[in-house]
């Protein structure tokens, strides 16, 4: 079963709230870009996502942060495919040296978990 990961800056553009505080939903979108990649690999096309099961925020995100979105195919049924996804902090900007310094982070920071069902229709299915 496959998995995928992708990297993405948050800009000033995903600051959605206060103190350049980036909506959750922005991990979501993540998540349906990497489920995408997924089923793209497993069979060959884009697929539909159709829920999510569980979505935990666990820390939160900042214009500026970098984010590592993963997931992972955990079980294939005939059309339905299940996933788990993290999305990861992994460089933070330093604003407290200047304005362009960041730090890569030792230990990533993980900031939301979920799993989901995407599908694909049995006549797209080409793997």
């Amino acid at each position: 079963m496959g998995k995928a990961m992708i990297r993405v800056r948050m800009s000033s553009g995903d600051a959605h709230y206060g103190g350049n505080l980036v909506d959750g939903a922005k991990m979501l979108q993540l998540f349906g870009d990497v489920a995408t990649e997924l089923l793209i690999i497993n069979d060959g096309d884009e697929g539909l996502f159709v829920a999510y099961d569980k979505v935990e925020f666990t820390a939160p995100v900042y214009a500026g942060d970098y984010i590592e979105a993963v997931g992972e195919i955990t079980k294939v049924g005939n059309t339905s495919r299940k996933m788990t996804f993290e999305a990861r902090k992994v460089i933070v900007p330093r604003p407290d040296i200047n304005d362009s310094a960041c730090d890569v982070l030792e230990e990533p920071i993980v900031v939301c978990r979920a799993e989901g069902t995407c599908v694909v229709p049995k006549d797209k299915i080409r793997k």
